[in-house]
């Protein structure tokens, strides 16, 4: 048996969101400063760039997280690489090599608490089931999610304006019942949802994060000619079409 205190019951520390095994964490203040960094730990927090930190309850699921990411864990809890044989090793060598992503992420199990490493960028939680079962993810921003969910690698249509347009081949799917926590660079307040419905979202940029495994998605010219995108002023624009939804960050992302 075992207690944690001045942890989440500290008044410096506030609850953000709460699904499933996740509890996000949020630092008011960033106390352990030198003399010299005092100011600028000052305006950060005025600026909203605070500490965030993820919180795993085991009791309520097993997670399985991004390789790394474990600060310290409390309790019966148990690591292991969620490797279920020879052909499910390759199968992860291979989606990782495509998406970027590492190729084996611990998972825990147990119930007792898993803490990983606080981290400036936001924690966003959402739940796959609200996304009809499928979601992909933008390249990066997977952090965690509850085991209970799937990963594979989604291709793009059409691989040559992908090349053309200096995007990646492939994300990561995340599929099945369960919550996943993204870590991205744009609060959620500023996150735009757009719900498809047999429609069409045309992007200037990856400004998307995350959507819908219905969608169908491309990279294109902007204009139906070459004539007509260049004098658009616009080049290759990525495509959603179909039945779906679209977390687009257009504050945070491409902006450099």
């Amino acid at each position: 048996m075992y207690q944690i205190r001045n942890f989440m019951d500290n008044d410096d520390i506030r609850t953000v969101d709460a699904r499933g095994a996740f509890t996000i964490l949020e630092y008011q203040r960033d106390l352990s400063v030198a003399p010299e960094s005092a100011m600028i730990a000052y305006f950060s927090n005025e600026m909203n760039v605070r500490k965030r930190q993820v919180v795993c309850d085991l009791s309520k699921s097993n997670v399985t997280v991004q390789a790394g990411a474990m600060q310290w864990m409390a309790g019966n809890v148990n690591a292991t690489t969620g490797v279920k044989g020879i052909g499910d090793l390759f199968g992860k060598a291979i989606r990782g090599s495509v998406t970027g992503e590492s190729a084996i992420k611990p998972e825990y199990t147990g119930d007792g608490t898993l803490v990983l490493e606080p981290t400036y960028k936001h924690l966003i939680l959402l739940d796959v089931a609200e996304w009809n079962g499928s979601i992909v993810l933008d390249d990066g921003l997977f952090l965690a999610c509850e085991s209970s969910l799937k990963h594979k690698a989604v291709a793009r249509s059409n691989f040559s304006s992908a090349v053309a347009g200096n995007e990646g081949l492939f994300n990561l799917g995340i599929i099945g019942q369960g919550i996943v926590c993204l870590e991205s660079d744009c609060p959620k307040e500023e996150l735009v949802e757009i719900q498809l419905q047999n429609d069409v979202l045309k992007i200037d940029g990856n400004m998307a994060i995350a959507w819908s495994g219905d969608l169908n998605f491309t990279v294109e010219r902007s204009g139906k000619s070459l004539i007509g995108s260049a004098a658009s002023g616009e080049g290759l624009v990525n495509v959603y079409r179909g039945t779906g939804k679209v977390l687009l960050a257009p504050v945070g992302r491409g902006l450099v």
